[in-house]
């Protein structure tokens, strides 16, 4: 099992710490360090960064969200950063749910979301291996566009620029049934937002046997600490926020959610997959909570056994136990959130 570190996204500015743990991440000789997106700082500038400042760490988005850019687009930032870090680029791919979409990015979200995604990943192939001009009629990334709204100018166009590799991987953020079970159809990996070590294959119905190759990187959240309840509050303030802040509160959709999965309070993705591991009335709760503006009562309604479940906090010795759990499925790459240098370096020692 790989370690990765995972920054996330900035919060109110740049975190200063970011390349200092990547650094040492790599000293450490962790396999990768990722970045993220939401509403804020974007995930290829601070990846781009980082590359500049690493010599041979890999580099992922965890997650670059489709809604921000065209699959074109994102196919340019993946191909021309894998070119800068000497080959070192991996793709991970998310659709964020409906609030964030239109909220954020002004966007309709699709009415169905597998198909949008299908389409995405397959422009995005297209273009990095460049075998001929990007050609797709398609309902969401149609190539060239046809719609009745354009001047019907539009001419199939192959890359400038020649990719680093064609096979640059491509991994998805998925949660619900089928949006998984498409991911192990067309992706390279996945990414898991929450893992449970122990309850993995009744939560996410996976198969028996996973394509040869493919990528199982779930990102937890790590501290070595004597006091287990303080470790959790950084993991239930998260939570608190994914399940609470970034879906309807309650109301239901204009649309069914596709394959993403309905969620216990309407079409919040994060909050259907909290339900599917037994903590519906909790997610309805926390919803309710961060809806009526009390967001600190909304983390300290997420029970301390499902922030656990999902993470490794505590002493070196809990750390040491549960991190054995981590090994016995499918995960090949563990994407670490750590606040410290020193729980990276035990986690290296741990993982051996």
């Amino acid at each position: 099992m790989r370690l990765g570190l995972a920054l996330g996204y900035w919060g109110r500015g740049p975190s200063p710490a970011h390349l200092d743990l990547a650094r040492e991440a790599e000293r450490l000789g962790y396999d990768s360090v990722w970045t993220a997106e939401a509403w804020g700082s974007d995930a290829f500038t601070a990846l781009t960064w980082i590359a500049a400042h690493t010599s041979r760490i890999r580099l992922g988005t965890a997650v670059a969200q489709m809604a921000a850019r065209t699959p074109t687009a994102t196919a340019m930032h993946a191909l021309t950063l894998d070119h800068l870090s000497g080959g070192r680029m991996t793709l991970g791919l998310g659709l964020s749910g409906p609030q964030v979409v239109e909220g954020w990015y002004g966007r309709p979200f699709p009415r169905s979301p597998l198909t949008a995604t299908r389409e995405y990943v397959d422009v995005v192939r297209q273009v990095l291996r460049r075998e001929g001009p990007v050609m797709l009629d398609g309902r969401y990334h149609p190539h060239p566009y046809a719609g009745p709204d354009g001047a019907g100018l539009g001419k199939p166009l192959k890359p400038i620029t020649h990719p680093l590799r064609a096979d640059l991987p491509v991994l998805l953020g998925a949660e619900g049934p089928k949006n998984i079970a498409q991911t192990l159809r067309i992706a390279d990996g996945w990414l898991p937002l929450y893992w449970s070590p122990t309850r993995w294959a009744e939560v996410y119905a996976l198969p028996d046997t996973l394509p040869e190759g493919f990528a199982v990187a779930p990102l937890v959240r790590a501290q070595v600490c004597e006091d287990v309840s303080a470790g959790l509050l950084p993991v239930k303030a998260m939570l608190g926020f994914y399940i609470g802040g970034m879906g309807p509160n309650g109301t239901r959709a204009r649309h069914p959610p596709g394959g993403g999965g309905r969620a216990a309070g309407g079409h919040n993705f994060h909050a259907g997959l909290m339900a599917r591991m037994g903590y519906e009335a909790e997610a309805r709760r926390i919803q309710e909570l961060f809806a009526a503006g009390r967001r600190e009562e909304a983390v300290l309604a997420v029970p301390d056994s499902f922030a656990d479940e999902i993470s490794l906090v505590g002493p070196r010795e809990r750390i040491a136990e549960r991190l054995a759990q981590w090994r016995k499925g499918p995960v090949t790459d563990l994407l670490v959130t750590a606040p410290d240098p020193a729980t990276l370096r035990t986690l290296a020692e741990l993982n051996g």
